[in-house]
């Protein structure tokens, strides 16, 4: 909505957002005087009238792209803008797929956990450790157990650490955070 050329926004409207690839100017929007023209096969064509430039990039059956305009003059390139585009696209989305995102599993602990539940759990930690995750290991205290905090869940969190053996690397030390005391497994690499 105008009113005498100032533009009006509606409450809630949404306004369109610029994105990386609207950015880069293609063919008519290229309107310099002289621009470095730089061929498909990466040759440099020389300094020449935009309208020129444009001529060859038709004649080619390609695009006009425009590389950098802060040069003096701006570079431009002839390249087929979509192919360019959809390779762009694929190694982003290979770069994606190589990435590895390292994640930071808890597993939860009593004092008095029987020796069964124990080891099911230290086989998560390790089932959970292969798939290169880290592994927040809390045991907490519930009622009187916290004043045999310190002599108790050392011991157990030393024993868990006994069990994963070379699977682990113990990132920080059992220490105490409030009513719980915690211990940060890492896989070894």
């Amino acid at each position: 909505m105008t009113s005498g050329g100032v533009v009006i926004k509606k409450r809630g409207a949404r306004v369109p957002v610029a994105r990386n690839e609207d950015k880069v100017r293609l063919n008519e929007q290229i309107r310099y005087d002289e621009v470095r023209l730089i061929g498909d096969d990466g040759s440099q064509l020389g300094v020449m009238s935009s309208r020129e430039a444009m001529s060859r990039a038709e004649e080619a059956g390609m695009d006009l792209v425009e590389v950098s305009a802060t040069a003096t003059p701006p570079v431009c390139r002839i390249m087929n803008y979509d192919k360019f585009r959809y390779e762009q696209s694929k190694k982003l989305a290979e770069a994606k797929k190589k990435q590895t995102v390292v994640e930071v599993k808890e597993i939860k602990f009593r004092p008095k956990t029987e020796e069964h539940d124990l080891n099911f759990k230290i086989k998560n930690i390790k089932k959970f450790l292969a798939q290169k995750n880290k592994v927040k290991i809390t045991l907490r205290f519930r009622g009187r157990e916290i004043v045999y905090a310190q002599s108790q869940g050392v011991e157990v969190l030393n024993n868990i650490a006994e069990a994963l053996g070379d699977d682990a690397v113990i990132t920080q030390p059992p220490k105490m955070e409030g009513r719980q005391m915690v211990m940060l497994v890492s896989p070894k690499n």
